[in-house]
């Protein structure tokens, strides 16, 4: 068990029959009434985030999330192989848990696999990836008006606004947290 006074950012818990990560948490201590912690927890079973108010000093389970180092392998239908880079045993993720991840996938990319004992709970990646463009319109000589950006398609499928001086077949840095340009590779 755990007290909320002691939440971090990155903990993982478990309450109300879930497991849950903190992402953001705040202190309160009102001028009148009790103290309290006030929470943003993310869901790693369903994604969902909820913000929820703690007594201070309440205990809540910690939960013990292994992290396991693997590597993308390939899709087959629905389903997706990684495998464990030391042991070489694979594990099989639907497309479902990886809804927002498969952005990003390329084959033979390294990531972080959370487990919950035998439960896969899902993917961590990278904070960014490098990925290619293959489609983009060709940038306007003289067109190049402060922070001016255009859409381009890059190998896992994903658009992203890029600046007018990338071109199709070069690659880009993107962030893997909301898929936004960081520059060129």
């Amino acid at each position: 068990m755990i007290s909320v006074n002691d939440f971090k950012t990155g903990l993982t818990i478990e309450t109300d029959g879930g497991i849950w990560r903190v992402t953001d948490f705040q202190h309160v201590k009102p001028g009148k009434g009790a103290a309290f912690v006030r929470s943003k927890l993310k869901n790693l079973r369903t994604g969902a985030i909820q913000e929820k108010t703690f007594r201070a000093g309440e205990k809540v389970g910690r939960a013990q999330i292994d992290n396991m180092k693997m590597q993308y392998l390939y899709a087959d239908g629905d389903s997706h192989i990684f495998m464990d880079n030391n042991s070489y045993e694979q594990v099989e993720l639907q497309a479902s848990q990886l809804k927002h991840e498969l952005q990003f996938l390329k084959a033979n990319m390294n990531v972080t696999i959370m487990m919950y004992g035998n439960e896969t709970l899902g993917v961590e990646l990278p904070k960014s990836v490098e990925l290619e463009v293959t489609e983009a319109e060709p940038g306007i000589k003289g067109d190049t008006a402060s922070g001016a950006t255009k859409a381009a398609t890059l190998e896992t499928g994903i658009t992203v606004q890029v600046p007018l001086f990338v071109n199709q077949g070069d690659s880009v840095i993107v962030s893997t947290e909301d898929g936004s340009y960081l520059s060129r590779a």
